[in-house]
């Protein structure tokens, strides 16, 4: 072969290798969608987007406003949603309010860029203080379980009870308090590339039975996630986590407090629920065999059982 038919043919390979980065690239290529999309789909009503702490909320306030009131705290990645099956059956007999995060679902994403325990604190207050909520049971599911307690720590006198879903807090073995966690570059790369498959991939371990997330579930995930600005947010949000020695924290916590773990938690493991015990002074843990990070989706009934007996006692 001459030279210049070498070069042609390694123009040609080049070529082919270009178009099939290509179409892999737009295979993977997932853009946003609009929020007038994502509202028609998962917008009860305007009303329910409310401007707080200086920002868009969306907020979901339901049952007796005279009755006593829980307050739903979502974990990283999800959104109000998560709640549903507990929330109707809760708000027969209670005032129940969940909220998205900023950057999670329909809540835009914070102006100030923080997205802090902090910052969750300021926003969880600030929320009560606009819908007239004095006090309330906080349920909280893993980072939502570290926002509960941190402020139950902080504002004793605004927690009545306090339900913690396989909560975020102590460190997992390898790592160290008080350091910010490098960020995996293929995490990072989600802004860009979310095919639905690869968030089937990354939620199944949030289940003890990857079979029980269903289609719905997914798609209310990859939907809300391409809300505009929320990639971004997620990312921050992880640069942003330190984790901090939460035993002096929790030390202060006075509210009644109920752990609630799935014995098949793969992302926060049952072990660390007796962490919690040894400096919650007032904790009881209960154990749901068979089942993984989010009971409140996996098997909502079952899960719901134990938290409404504490609740009426």
């Amino acid at each position: 072969m001459s030279l210049s038919g070498t070069g042609s043919f390694a123009w040609t390979a080049a070529g082919i290798l270009l178009a099939a980065l290509a179409g892999v690239g737009l295979w993977l290529w997932t853009p946003d969608k609009s929020r007038a999309e994502l509202e028609s789909r998962y917008l009860d009503a305007p009303a329910d987007l409310m401007d707080v702490a200086g920002l868009l909320l969306h907020v979901r306030d339901r049952g007796p406003r005279d009755a006593p009131a829980i307050i739903l705290l979502h974990g990283f990645g999800s959104s109000l949603h998560t709640w549903e099956p507990w929330a109707r059956d809760l708000s027969a007999e209670f005032r129940v309010v969940r909220f998205d995060l900023p950057g999670s679902g329909l809540s835009e994403p914070d102006p100030t860029g923080d997205y802090t325990v902090g910052r969750s604190m300021e926003i969880l207050q600030a929320l009560m203080d606009r819908i007239g909520i004095d006090r309330a049971s906080l349920v909280g599911n893993s980072m939502g379980g570290r926002i509960a307690w941190n402020f139950a720590s902080r504002s004793p006198e605004r927690v009545e009870k306090l339900v913690l879903i396989s909560p975020d807090g102590f460190a997992s073995p390898g790592e160290e308090y008080g350091q910010r966690v490098e960020i995996p570059l293929p995490l990072k790369l989600m802004r860009y590339a979310l095919p639905r498959i690869l968030l089937s991939m990354n939620l199944a371990p949030a289940y003890g039975d990857p079979g029980r997330m269903t289609d719905a579930y997914l798609d209310r995930y990859h939907d809300l996630i391409r809300a505009p600005g929320v990639r971004d947010a997620m990312i921050a949000r992880m640069e942003q986590a330190v984790r901090e020695d939460p035993v002096p924290l929790l030390r202060l916590v006075r509210a009644p407090t109920l752990l609630l773990w799935g014995e098949k938690d793969a992302l926060i493991p049952l072990a660390n629920a007796e962490d919690y015990l040894r400096v919650l002074p007032r904790a009881t843990l209960v154990r749901l065999p068979g089942i993984g990070h989010v009971p409140q989706e996996e098997a909502p009934a079952l899960s719901l059982e134990p938290v409404k007996a504490f609740l009426a006692r």
